[in-house]
C-alpha cells in the first residue's frame, strides 16, 4: 500500500464537519489530515472575524470544532500570521503537498495571491464550493453578466438544478503521528473582559455546529409555519436565527435548503419566502464579487456627492438606543444586549441613521460589523446600501421610514419596545411609540420624565424628512 502524504485542511468561515466538501476531499486523498485555523492580520480586508461580537462567537465556535475533531481522533491546530507563511511552513514541517479549503468569495483576490505563492513552493491548493447555495458565476444574465436586480436573480436561481445534496459528517478523520504545535485559544483573547459586554450573549445563543443543527431543527418544527407573517413582527419568534451560524459556516446553506424540503403543501408559501432570504444572501455575495469594496464605495456613484452630516451627538444617541424614538431605541439596545437585531428593526434603525440624521451609511455599516454576531461582509454592506438607496436594486432614497408609524405597524402593542426599553413599560399602548406626545398626567402615571428617564427625540422626524428629501433633490439636480 502506497504512502500518502498528509493534507492540510484549512478552516475559515466553514467551521463545521457536516457538508464540508474540503474535509471529505482531504480524507479521500488517503493520507493523514491536519486541520488548521489561521488568525490572519487585521489589515487583510474582509478576512476573519468582522468585529468584537463575532470574535466572542468565534472563540466558542473554535472550541466546539476542536472538541468535535478530537472526538473523531483528530485535532484543530490554531496558528497566527499570514496564511501563505503559516501554510507553507506547516507543509514543510509535515511533508504535506496540498491544502484543502472551501472557497470564501469575499476574499477571492487574496486567495488567488496565496495560491500563487504556495504553488511556487510546490504546494497545491484545492478549493471547493459550499459557502453559498450556488457558485455566483453560475447565475448570470442571458448576456453572461451578473444580475443587478434580485427578482431576476432569484428566478434564474430557481431554473438551476437544486443546490447539491449535503454530505454527512465523517465518522473519523485520519490523524498524523504527530500534530504541529498549536497556539492556545485563550491566548487569542477573543472574549471581552473589561468590561465583559457579552455577558448576556450566552442566554440567547449556542455557538458551534451542534447549536446550529439544534436551531435549524427548532425552526423547522416551530417557526417555519408562521414565517411569512411573523418575520416582520419583532416581538414574535418567527425568524430562523440561523444567520450567526451561517456567518461562520457552522451550517451550510445547502443543509438548510434541503431541510425545508418535504414540508406539507400548506407550508409551501412559507418555505418559498424563507428560501428567498437564503437566495438574497447569494445575491449579496454576487454583488461583493463585482465590487470587493462594497463596504466603502457606493454601488451607484450618483450618491458620491451626497451631503452627509457630521452629527456626533446624534450618532452616539443612535448607538446607545437613546434617540427618543422607541422602536429605534429598542433595536439598538437589543443589539447591545444580544449581539443581534430583528431584521425589520434593522431597516428602521438604518433608515433613521441615514435619512433622519443624514449620517453616512458607512458609519452604520461599521457599527453593525463590530456589534452583530451575524456580521457578514456581503449582507451587511449590501443591506446598508439598500436602505441608503445607493446600492444595487435598492430601496429609493425618497422612501423614508417614519419610525413612529413603523413602530405602530410592526409592534402595535409595544411588546418589543417594552422588552428592551423597560423605562416605557408602564406607558399606555396608544402612546408607546410616541411618548413625546403623551399628556403630562399619562407620563407621570407611567413614571416617565422626558429628558430624564427617557430622552426627548434627538430630531423632529418631519423636519428630518424634509431636509433629507431636499438634499436628495439637490443631488439629483
Amino acid at each position: 500500500m502506497a504512502d500518502h502524504k498528509p493534507s492540510i485542511l484549512w478552516f475559515r468561515k466553514d467551521l463545521r464537519l457536516d457538508d464540508n466538501a474540503a474535509l471529505h476531499a482531504a480524507i479521500d486523498a488517503g493520507g493523514p489530515v491536519i486541520p488548521v485555523y489561521i488568525r490572519e492580520p487585521d489589515d487583510l480586508r474582509n478576512v476573519g472575524p468582522l468585529g468584537g461580537a463575532q470574535e466572542w462567537w468565534l472563540h466558542h465556535s473554535l472550541a466546539g470544532l476542536k472538541a468535535q475533531l478530537k472526538s473523531l481522533g483528530s485535532d484543530l491546530i490554531l496558528a497566527s500570521g499570514k496564511a501563505q507563511d503559516v501554510l507553507s511552513d506547516m507543509a514543510e514541517r509535515t511533508g504535506a503537498s496540498a491544502v484543502y479549503v472551501n472557497r470564501a468569495y469575499e476574499r477571492t483576490l487574496i486567495d488567488r495571491d496565496i495560491a500563487i505563492a504556495l504553488k511556487e513552493k510546490g504546494i497545491a491548493i484545492r478549493a471547493f464550493h459550499g459557502q453559498l447555495l450556488h457558485d455566483p458565476k453560475s447565475i448570470r444574465t442571458g448576456s453572461g453578466n451578473p444580475f443587478k436586480v434580485f427578482t431576476p436573480f432569484w428566478n434564474a436561481m430557481q431554473r438551476l438544478q437544486e443546490t447539491h445534496p449535503p454530505i454527512d459528517a465523517p465518522d473519523a478523520v485520519p490523524a498524523p503521528d504527530h500534530f504541529p504545535k498549536s497556539e492556545g485559544l485563550d491566548g487569542w483573547k477573543l472574549l471581552p473582559t473589561r468590561p465583559n459586554w457579552a455577558l448576556g450573549f450566552s442566554d440567547h445563543w449556542t455557538p458551534g455546529e451542534a447549536g446550529a443543527a439544534e436551531r435549524l431543527e427548532d425552526f423547522i418544527d416551530r417557526e417555519l409555519h408562521d414565517y411569512k407573517r411573523g418575520r416582520d413582527l419583532p416581538s414574535v419568534d418567527a425568524t430562523s436565527l440561523l444567520s450567526p451560524h451561517l456567518a461562520l459556516g457552522e451550517i451550510s446553506p445547502a443543509r438548510i435548503w434541503h431541510a425545508t424540503s418535504g414540508q406539507p403543501n400548506r407550508a409551501a408559501e412559507e418555505v418559498g419566502h424563507f428560501r428567498r432570504e437564503l437566495a438574497w444572501r447569494d445575491f449579496c455575495y454576487s454583488l461583493l464579487i463585482e465590487q470587493p469594496d462594497l463596504d466603502e464605495t457606493n454601488w451607484s456613484d450618483g450618491f458620491d456627492g451626497f451631503p452627509w452630516q457630521s452629527d456626533e451627538k446624534g450618532f452616539i444617541a443612535w448607538t446607545k438606543g437613546r434617540t427618543g424614538y422607541p422602536i429605534v431605541d429598542a433595536g439598538m439596545r437589543q443589539l447591545w444586549q444580544t449581539g443581534f437585531m430583528h431584521n425589520r428593526v434593522r431597516m428602521i434603525a438604518a433608515s433613521f441613521l441615514i435619512k433622519d440624521l443624514m449620517i453616512d451609511w458607512r458609519r452604520g455599516e461599521k457599527w453593525f460589523r463590530d456589534t452583530l454576531v451575524d456580521a457578514d461582509p456581503a449582507n451587511n454592506a449590501a443591506n446598508w446600501q439598500w436602505v441608503a438607496g445607493c446600492g444595487a436594486d435598492a430601496s429609493p432614497f425618497f422612501r423614508i421610514f417614519n419610525p413612529i408609524l413603523q413602530g405602530e405597524k410592526f409592534d402595535p402593542d409595544g411588546d418589543y419596545v417594552k422588552t428592551y426599553v423597560p423605562e416605557l413599560q408602564k406607558l399606555e399602548r396608544k402612546h408607546i411609540h410616541r411618548p413625546f406626545e403623551a399628556p403630562a398626567h399619562v407620563l407621570e402615571k407611567a413614571g416617565i420624565t422626558l429628558g430624564v428617564t427617557y430622552p426627548r427625540p434627538v430630531i423632529d422626524h418631519g423636519f428630518a424628512r424634509d431636509r433629507a428629501l431636499a438634499a436628495y433633490k439637490a443631488l439629483r439636480a
